[in-house]
């Protein structure tokens, strides 16, 4: 017979009701970011994936990922972290991946043992890109002139007012093939025996959505969250989202503005909101969404 007291204890807390920690990874992938668009970055998700992996009861940690891609450093070091914990607390990992795990998104989610996906999800897209734009007789037309001065012969490399050099080009080439080697490898290593490897286009920046990615060896399985944990685990898992304290003003403990230097801190944060949320825009127009 169930001890009556027993409901007085919160459900966490209960032997009898298994607790799966979630860590939701949304957003473009880059250092930094700022309190009106919040980036994906290791330094923004290392304190909750190290209090998901200390849950000792738990008996995997869920992850839930949201993103398009971008940077490919932020990406490998998100990936190493959910590895390296995964291994230390001896803990399966579950990716659930919602509109998308593209790019740098889906380096995050090879972190995984399983990959789950909505089947409108879209996945893949292992590839590097390098863009931007050139100015090259736009200071010409408007009667300015400018100076550039440097030390070092290929200091200037790209310079969007210059005409582009086929030097340069071929060197940004090979940097991204070096890149683009280091995202598939990662790739190989978690998936190599469940990818379609004689797909000329897995390795090529396409991208699928979820039923494709599925043939390919993309992912592992079509589903959602709460249906495959409560499958897996029982109908009394409970799922509690471990996430990253934030506040407008966290730096300064809530206390507010105060003076014009926090107003000009307040605008460039506002300016520098509105450029991220450009850059994602882009990422996610790239993909359809």
């Amino acid at each position: 017979m169930a001890n009556p007291l027993s409901r007085l204890i919160p459900k966490r807390f209960r032997k009898d009701t298994p607790i799966v920690p979630v860590v939701r990874m949304k957003g473009m992938i880059a250092d930094g970011g700022g309190r009106f668009n919040p980036t994906l970055s290791l330094a923004s998700v290392a304190g909750p994936l190290q209090k998901a992996f200390s849950i000792k009861q738990a008996p995997a940690v869920a992850i839930c990922i949201n993103s398009p891609g971008g940077s490919p450093v932020q990406s490998r070091l998100i990936f190493k972290r959910i590895r390296d914990l995964a291994e230390e607390k001896e803990k399966p990992v579950l990716v659930f991946v919602e509109d998308a795990a593209a790019s740098g998104g889906y380096m995050i989610a090879v972190a995984g043992d399983e990959i789950i996906a909505d089947p409108s999800s879209v996945v893949g897209s292992i590839g590097v890109i390098s863009a931007g734009f050139g100015f090259p007789e736009a200071l010409d037309k408007l009667g300015v002139e400018r100076r550039v001065y440097t030390a070092g012969t290929n200091k200037s490399t790209l310079d969007p007012f210059k005409p582009a050099k086929k030097q340069d080009v071929d060197h940004l080439k090979e940097l991204l093939d070096d890149i683009h080697e280091v995202f598939t490898d990662v790739v190989r290593s978690r998936r190599a025996e469940k990818l379609a490897l004689d797909n000329p286009d897995l390795f090529s920046g396409r991208f699928w959505a979820a039923e494709k990615g599925k043939e390919l060896g993309l992912i592992d399985d079509i589903g959602d969250m709460r249906s495959v944990l409560k499958e897996r685990f029982g109908d009394k898992t409970e799922m509690i989202v471990i996430s990253q304290p934030r506040g407008l003003f966290s730096r300064r403990g809530g206390a507010g503005i105060s003076g014009l230097s926090d107003m000009q801190s307040l605008s460039h944060m506002a300016a520098d909101g509105m450029l991220a949320a450009a850059q994602e825009r882009i990422l996610w127009n790239r993909l359809g969404l």
